[in-house]
């Protein structure tokens, strides 16, 4: 699709709301041209604000008045655009023309500024927002709320990233490495591991932040064995001052990695929050996605973990996947609530640009978008009327639907790292390959966050770990401005 600017900036909002009806397509952008072709949207800023949009018969001209408010107009343009391709479509977007992935975020800052009705209506109106949608980030934004109260101006999470699986899932984009062709890395990476962690607590601790939340995330990291895990773990036990940690969690994401020993390891390590992630319980999806184990090896896995003393559990499905329906989607929910998961957030597939999924030519179409609506549609219904509440929310671009993905959880067993790292709450220190610390100032008013990236592959991680420390130093530098 060619998107065609003329005398105005905001063509990257235009881009976004394109994207959103064509997801499986290239849009190229041209601010300078002798003649646009087709198909094209073409926007122009002039006498009037227009938006044209031709591809084959179709063919809608829309113009509006120009204000001196730049934001006004860029807003109309939008609208406008969002309009015609609506009709183009003979569809209407469930977070109408929002396209960041925040929404539970936009509605508490709009609501700060104009209150709450006027928030809600310019969400509806402005923005063509569902009346469906915009009930769940009400509900969402009230339960965000009572863990966002629990930070102080010092607080800090602590992410620990194992990028290692026992495969690759079709769907999946994160820099991981399979244990097959990386196994010869694990052991220098925990040994490294370690170090960052002690290094980054003796930051913390001398600049006085206080721990709330500590998330071991990955890859899976209980693809390290035992002994490993022991070892990290404890290692942020004894470098961190852990008297004000919340919630300790670990993805054991993976079924086939978990065992009583790595359990019983977690669990003398103060670990009190778990993840075992299904993703299905239809078997020949969970082959179609390249998942190395059975619905089987879950469920035993999860009564594995309840024997082991794990009484906060959650569970993630994915709603869209390839070959999966909404009976068999249905019967993997009805499933994770039947076993009381404290926990079940429910994904949307989101095809991801370097996943093998689409490398291999998966495409978004319409029929997968309708079942993946009734698949969260279901969910809303089943979860509410068991008992659990929507306590975050957040959003990605390619996603089935257009949609979103939300974390439910019995009262009191909300995840609280969610939260805040979704909400960009406080300051996120990282360790691990692929992770990136967020630097949040204490008590700032802006979302202005200062990012220091780690090294994303393992073996840049070990080859390159010296001056990965050094960017630590950073961190003193933002806290000491």
């Amino acid at each position: 699709m060619n998107l065609y600017v003329k005398n105005h900036t905001f063509w990257f909002e235009l881009e976004n709301v394109t994207q959103l009806f064509f997801p499986n397509e290239k849009i190229s952008v041209f601010r300078e041209f002798d003649k646009a072709e087709e198909p094209y949207i073409y926007s122009e800023l002039s006498d009037k604000l227009t938006v044209k949009v031709k591809i084959g018969d179709f063919s809608v001209c829309k113009s509006a008045d120009v204000s001196s408010d730049k934001e006004q107009n860029e807003l109309v343009t939008c609208q406008m655009l969002y309009k015609i391709l609506c009709d183009f479509a003979a569809i209407k977007q469930p977070w109408g023309m929002l396209t960041g992935v925040r929404p539970v975020k936009l509605l508490r800052k709009l609501s700060q500024k104009y209150g709450e009705q006027a928030a809600k209506d310019k969400l509806l109106k402005d923005y063509f927002v569902s009346e469906e949608k915009l009930r769940l980030a009400e509900q969402t934004e009230v339960n965000e709320k009572k863990i966002l109260d629990l930070s102080r101006p010092e607080s800090f999470s602590l992410y620990v990233g194992v990028p290692f699986c026992p495969s690759r899932c079709s769907y999946c984009s994160f820099v991981m490495s399979s244990v097959e062709r990386a196994n010869a890395m694990i052991a220098p990476y925990v040994e490294l591991l370690c170090e960052e962690i002690k290094t980054t607590a003796e930051i913390a601790n001398s600049l006085g932040l206080r721990l709330e939340t500590v998330y071991f995330g990955g890859g899976t990291p209980t693809t390290l064995n035992a002994e490993q895990l022991n070892r990290v773990i404890g290692t942020v036990n004894s470098s961190f001052d852990m008297s004000t940690c919340r919630e300790f969690t670990v993805e054991a994401g993976r079924p086939d990695t978990i065992d009583s020993e790595k359990l019983y390891s977690l669990k003398e390590n103060k670990v009190d929050r778990i993840s075992i992630n299904p993703q299905t319980i239809n078997d020949d999806v969970l082959k179609e996605i390249g998942r190395k184990h059975t619905a089987q090896q879950f469920f035993d896995a999860f009564e594995l973990a309840r024997k082991c003393g794990f009484t906060n559990i959650n569970t993630d499905l994915i709603a869209g996947l390839p070959t999966d329906t909404l009976e068999s989607f249905v019967k993997s929910l009805d499933a994770m609530s039947d076993l009381n998961a404290e926990c079940i957030t429910v994904h949307t597939l989101c095809m991801k640009r370097a996943s093998t999924l689409t490398t291999n030519g998966a495409a978004l179409n319409c029929r997968d978008a309708e079942i993946a609506r009734k698949m969260l549609e279901h969910t809303k219904e089943k979860l509410t009327n068991d008992s659990y509440i929507p306590y975050y929310l957040y959003r990605q671009s390619r996603m089935v639907g257009n949609l979103e993905n939300v974390g439910w959880s019995k009262k009191g067993f909300e995840s609280l790292y969610n939260v805040y790292v979704m909400d960009e709450t406080h300051t996120i220190l990282a360790c691990g390959s692929g992770g990136v610390t967020k630097l949040r100032r204490a008590g700032a008013e802006t979302d202005y966050l200062e990012r220091i990236f780690n090294f994303k592959y393992p073996y840049e991680y070990i080859n390159r770990f010296e001056e990965l420390i050094k960017k630590k130093e950073a961190i003193s530098k933002f806290y000491c401005k």
